[in-house]
């Protein structure tokens, strides 16, 4: 299986190690690096099994690679990941260190082939180790010399395509209409916050119950995360893991819009087409999600001030709407535009912005 997994990838280079003392499996996935070095966060969680893991890291590398290209950033896509040999939050503070430690030593061996990022799983206090261990993250905290947490700038890009995708489909107030989050981690939490002042009637799941409590303290109705699929909303808010739309799915989900911060969020770029046959105006992710990727680029890579990082972020829209008319124009999805608008770029090469 994990040979499977290994010579069906179109990437640059996969890399694996596994740690005896601490029982961590380290994957390292380089998509791409025709625009620059590849960048992409260090996800941490415990995998059913180490092919997995690989898999999990080479479709996140591949969708770093098409963020990169359409948000015109100068870096290629990679991905890390750590597959735990328990969840994280049973993994204790010592274990962690040396965790993060042998991590830094894996980067310091692709010597700036590849940057890292937070993800699921990690934090800025996280990068500040890494950072300081080997020199090749993104994401410090802002007391260690960083532009701080990308969650933010996250949350606002996706707000960004929510607004321009709910345009596309005729919706052009949140007034009491019904938003639905799945997923309230940082992203999800400052997304529902930034509904609730535009009036919206906020639906939310979580697997945990303490984001729930605080959502419902927002004005949020909570629906169990097996519910989610089946609630009707205006505008559906996937910030959780991805692959959770399929063919089936696509056929039978009641809402307008779906844009959100979960990455890979389509089982197959086939189900766009699916959703665009019911008349679903889909945010393509790698466009929708990107705005951590340009505050962090933007801040570490190219110098830009808190002001210009806001300005590329507002120009997700700009781009949503560029990829909507292409679709419309050509008769084809928006995650097909999305991906031909990718394509062009990494065939251009040349000198992004």
């Amino acid at each position: 299986m994990t040979v499977d997994v290994l010579t069906s990838w179109d990437g640059a280079l996969c890399s694996a190690r596994y740690d005896r003392e601490t029982g961590a499996f380290f994957v390292i996935a380089l998509h791409s690096r025709s625009r620059g070095p590849a960048a992409g966060g260090t996800r941490a969680r415990h995998y059913g099994s180490y092919a997995d893991a690989i898999a999990d890291a080479q479709r996140l590398a591949g969708a770093m690679t098409l963020k990169m290209a359409a948000a015109d950033l100068p870096m290629g896509g990679g991905k890390s990941v750590i597959a735990l040999p328990a969840p994280r939050d049973e993994i204790d503070d010592v274990l962690w260190r040396r965790i993060l430690s042998i991590h830094a030593e894996n980067l310091a061996t692709l010597n700036g082939s590849y940057w890292t990022g937070p993800d699921v799983g990690t934090s800025s206090a996280d990068m500040d180790v890494l950072h300081a261990e080997s020199g090749f993250a993104f994401g410090r905290s802002e007391s260690a010399g960083g532009p701080g947490s990308s969650a933010p700038s996250t949350a606002q890009g996706v707000y960004v395509a929510m607004q321009h995708a709910a345009a596309e489909a005729g919706i052009h107030s949140f007034e009491g209409r019904r938003i639905l989050i799945q997923g309230l981690g940082a992203v999800g939490m400052d997304v529902l916050q930034l509904a609730r002042k535009d009036g919206a009637e906020l639906i939310a799941a979580d697997v945990d119950e303490e984001r729930c409590a605080r959502a419902v303290r927002l004005g949020a109705s909570i629906v169990d995360p097996a519910e989610v699929l089946d609630t009707p909303s205006d505008v559906f808010v996937p910030c959780a893991m991805g692959g959770l739309i399929d063919a089936g799915v696509a056929a039978a989900i009641r809402t307008a819009v779906v844009a959100g911060a979960a990455n890979n969020v389509l089982t197959d770029p086939a189900v766009g087409d699916d959703l665009a046959r019911r008349g679903i105006v889909y945010a393509p992710d790698f466009i929708a999600n990107s705005g951590g990727a340009i505050h962090l680029v933007g801040r570490e890579v190219l110098g830009w001030s808190t002001e210009e990082v806001a300005a590329h972020i507002d120009g997700i829209g700009a781009t949503l709407d560029d990829v909507f008319g292409t679709a419309r124009a050509g008769g084809i999805s928006s995650e097909q535009a999305a991906l031909d608008l990718a394509a062009a770029r990494l065939a251009a090469g040349g000198s992004p912005r």
